[in-house]
């Protein structure tokens, strides 16, 4: 069984999630830690946790879900897995950063291996299937647990509300058709993990997010 720990870092409260199972391997998807002090948040749990990091999952290049990806690399050797499009449809983070006039030290990380739409990542004894939800950005991904129930949705969905559509490479109309047609046809127990904000439930968005 996955346990799902949510961090919540920067100054954009960003939802960072480890998961990790009972073999005590994990995967941190949308590391957002901006500062020393939320780094070493991350690293003490880790280490008193006894975990084994194994997989640094993007669910999109917007920079507020990457800032910690350098920290996750220089530190446990693992580097970002990301769809294909939003390494070539978006700005680099330093170019995201300028345009925004926010001034923050970050550096980009090479990306090793490119994820599409229904690939299978395992870590320990636990596996979760990527789906391709474009819209909020080219190439967002979110990552789906069939087993435990639950999907981290990164920017697509939220708690009553979806992602934002105007930022680089962004469609609304693709959001909201990319959700309803692979989101909401999940069981409708199904627990959704957000980029920012409170979890949710598949069952509570269909029957109550104005934007669907």
């Amino acid at each position: 069984m996955i346990t799902v720990k949510t961090f919540v870092f920067n100054v954009f409260a960003e939802n960072t999630y480890l998961l990790y199972d009972e073999t005590k391997e994990a995967a941190i998807i949308d590391c957002g830690c901006m500062y020393a002090a939320e780094e070493q948040m991350l690293s003490n749990f880790i280490a008193q946790n006894g975990l084994t990091i194994k997989r640094l999952l993007c669910t999109h290049l917007h920079f507020d879900h990457i800032l910690g990806n350098n920290f996750i690399h220089q530190t446990y050797g693992i580097s970002p897995e990301i769809h294909r499009k939003e390494v070539k449809m978006l700005p680099s983070v330093e170019k995201q950063i300028k345009s925004m006039k926010i001034n923050l030290p970050v550096q980009s990380i090479d990306v090793n291996n490119y994820l599409v739409g229904n690939d299978v990542i395992s870590f320990g004894s636990s596996e979760l299937v990527t789906m391709l939800v474009p819209g909020h950005s080219p190439g967002s991904l979110v990552f789906y647990s069939r087993k435990d129930g639950f999907l981290v949705s990164g920017d697509t969905l939220f708690k009553g509300s979806i992602g934002r559509s105007d930022l680089w490479g962004g469609n609304h109309d693709m959001l909201v058709a990319a959700i309803r047609d692979k989101i909401l046809s999940l069981p409708d127990e199904t627990i959704v993990y957000p980029g920012h904000g409170p979890s949710t439930t598949v069952i509570e968005e269909k029957l109550h997010n104005p934007y669907l």
